[in-house]
């Protein structure tokens, strides 16, 4: 790699180079074809999909509370110029499906540097996500073979993991479009649904479950909603712990297993739903189809978990929807031994009785 230019604003020696000096072999491609209806721009003016240059200090605003790093390179300020060589200023936010130069042999100095792969292991392509810049991404897409588009950075992350990361709704589709694998699993074993899951990007996560590859690209990867991480999660689990209901709808409408048991402790999502002490949750999950007595490993059900947990009115809403009070888990124990109320369950279980006796005398 040739060395890195020192600049006035750039940031201490340890951050490294983001590669984009290598975009000045890039300067002998096609002209961009401008999109249809985009009128003349001043070319002298920042264009509209470019980041200003930052301070050293703002890649730590893009950390995680846990201090996980969203990017590599996100505060490299090396793309707001070379990128020109690449898309059309014109173009602020082009449609997904069109390419932005026409096709033509790249030569092999170009091929390279447009994969180009940096020392955080992040592509061209990553980095144009990182820094929002889709016209550079749509350009990226055009050019480069389907197989780059899952090259995984040292986090193990894909380009399709940043922009779900990021909440670009837009780079997800194209990125689908173009055939980007959606079962690659990061450092933590998180797909990009996963991820949209627990960054509740609803957007995001409807692109990745909706979208179709386009005509002659491979056939689309399975995507299997049951994968689990590496904390035994399938995606129902995490949108059930982040008590988002439009996306468990969401998932549950695309083939989502509403029974499917965690990794770790075998509890399924109504478990889970217990756990968060949200009334409505349950009821939604028992209405969409949960099955009430659902067992984890060491055999307690959902009633086992609200009766331990002195959560009345859960247990009751369990009740009326059939729990069996008399089931024991590995312990031998019911969930009306675990009761701190146990008038409370029979209460319920005596008004279920009585409302199935009405109803039979009714029919």
């Amino acid at each position: 790699m040739s060395e890195t230019r020192k600049g006035p604003d750039e940031a201490d020696e340890s951050q490294c180079d983001s590669g984009i000096e290598s975009l000045r072999s890039l300067r002998s491609l096609p002209e961009p074809v401008p999109a249809p209806g985009s009128g003349p721009s001043d070319r002298g003016g920042r264009p509209p999909w470019t980041q200003p240059p930052r301070t050293a200090k703002e890649p730590q605003e893009k950390e995680d509370a846990d201090g996980e790093r969203a990017d590599s390179t996100y505060g490299s300020s090396s793309l707001t110029e070379p990128l020109l060589l690449l898309g059309s200023p014109e173009a602020e936010d082009p449609a997904p499906g069109s390419p932005l130069l026409p096709a033509g042999a790249l030569s092999p100095q170009q091929l390279e540097a447009l994969t180009y792969i940096s020392e955080d292991g992040d592509t061209l392509i990553h980095l144009a996500v990182i820094h929002e810049a889709p016209a550079v991404l749509l350009c990226c897409l055009a050019l480069l073979p389907q197989e780059v588009l899952d090259i995984q950075n040292n986090l193990y992350q894909t380009a399709l993991h940043l922009a779900v990361h990021l909440d670009q709704p837009g780079a997800v589709q194209a990125l689908v479009l173009k055939g980007a694998s959606r079962v690659l699993q990061d450092r933590h074993g998180d797909t990009a649904l996963h991820v949209a899951c627990q960054r509740q990007h609803l957007a995001c996560a409807r692109c990745l479950l909706e979208g179709q590859p386009e005509p002659g690209r491979r056939p689309p990867h399975s995507l299997d909603l049951q994968l689990q991480n590496w904390q035994g999660l399938a995606c129902l689990h995490i949108a059930t712990l982040q008590r988002n209901r439009p996306l468990m709808e969401l998932l549950l409408k695309n083939g989502a297993d509403i029974d499917a048991q965690e990794g770790t402790s075998g509890k399924t999502a109504l478990h889970l739903a217990v756990e968060t002490q949200e009334r409505a949750l349950v009821q939604f999950l028992l209405q969409a189809g949960a099955r009430v007595d659902a067992r984890m490993l060491n055999g307690c059900t959902p009633l086992h978990l609200a009766a331990g947990r002195g959560l009345r009115g859960i247990s009751s809403t369990l009740c009326e929807a059939g729990a069996d009070s008399l089931l024991r888990n590995v312990e031998d124990e019911t969930p009306q031994d675990l009761a701190d109320d146990v008038r409370g369950i029979n209460s319920a279980l005596l008004s279920r009785i009585s409302h199935t006796h009405s109803r039979d005398r009714n029919c």
